[in-house]
């Protein structure tokens, strides 16, 4: 049977390509991983676009950088709007699937800007944004990324209150170990590591540790499984199909098969060639059939698990207007 249906955690395909003559519609420019016209065809898909805010600016920096790419969001939306929705709730994804269109999820990598002011979650919310992490890879008023070793700060920890209560998932897939520690002490709802893989497998500091999956499949969070070859194989050399395998065998063997989906890493990570377009995602549902993943399995994977979380947890808001 062809693949029914793809839920993508995470794309950086918004804030993507921003250059002088590129294409202003990053969401179907023709240069990018993922674009609306490159989509397979006959597949419902759901592509989580995050707003990429880099390390550097100051918090008033950072928030108008989200203003901008927010309302390029919204404007993309609109001139799509006969082939793509934007969604907030799993009814809405499904919906729109309904209607033959692409469900869009707005997201952010970064959200240093609620250090300028925690209300600023419910704005997040009101915009329609589903998950937000507090840190790329550096160090910023609530907390420390990947790059870094300190854990959240006090005003850190208030702001995963803030988001949670905002019904915004936090994700963590940018925080250090310390920071996981952080947010397991914090969190009171399920979240999410949009796009991070198995440290076991491929011993890089962007991957979860096994205690953090077991931790994250008790809790009934969600992992994106990400594309990107460093994080897949720790040689230096391509990514492979087998390396891709072992990561998803490894989740499962850790019991996280009812939190494990895709995170593409789309238009933020130079990907293996057999997996750098959203139209060669058919394929790599044939190939992990091919190599031993049951249809459940595969199912779950790429987009059961995903949708079920979303419906779970992403709570019924008006989304902002185009």
């Amino acid at each position: 049977m062809p693949l029914p249906a793809v839920f993508d955690l995470h794309c950086d395909t918004l804030t993507a390509f921003m250059t002088p003559n590129r294409c202003p519609f990053t969401l179907d420019d023709p240069a990018s991983a993922f674009a609306l016209s490159r989509l397979p065809a006959g597949v419902d898909w759901c592509q989580c676009c995050a707003v990429f805010v880099p390390d550097g600016l100051t918090q008033e920096e950072a928030w108008r950088y989200y203003c901008f790419h927010r309302d390029r969001f919204f404007r993309q939306a609109e001139r799509f709007a006969s082939r793509a929705a934007p969604c907030r709730t799993g009814e809405d994804i499904v919906r729109a699937w309904e209607q033959g269109k692409t469900s869009l999820v707005l997201t952010v990598e970064n959200a240093c800007f609620l250090a300028g002011g925690l209300d600023r979650a419910e704005v997040l919310s009101r915009d329609g944004v589903r998950m937000a992490s507090l840190t790329w890879n550096g160090p910023n008023a609530l907390g420390s990324g990947s790059q870094t070793k300190e854990g959240l700060t006090p005003l850190g920890r208030a702001a995963v209150a803030a988001l949670e209560e905002a019904g915004i998932t936090l994700d963590v897939s940018h925080l250090n170990d310390a920071g996981f520690r952080d947010v397991l002490a914090a969190a009171r709802h399920p979240f999410a590591a949009t796009h991070s893989n198995a440290r076991a497998i491929c011993p890089h500091r962007r991957n979860l540790e096994d205690w953090q999956i077991r931790e994250m499949a008790i809790r009934n969070c969600i992992i994106g499984l990400n594309y990107y070859s460093p994080f897949l194989r720790s040689d230096g050399n391509e990514a492979d199909l087998d390396d891709l395998c072992r990561h998803i065998f490894h989740f499962l063997e850790l019991g996280a098969g009812d939190c494990l989906a895709l995170g593409s890493d789309f238009d933020g990570a130079d990907l293996p060639p057999w997996l750098d377009s959203c139209a060669k995602v058919p394929a790599l549902w044939d190939r992990l059939l091919s190599a031993g993943l049951d249809r459940s399995g595969a199912e779950k994977l790429f987009w059961k698990n995903a949708l079920a979380f979303a419906r779970k947890n992403w709570s019924q808001r008006p989304c902002a207007p185009l």
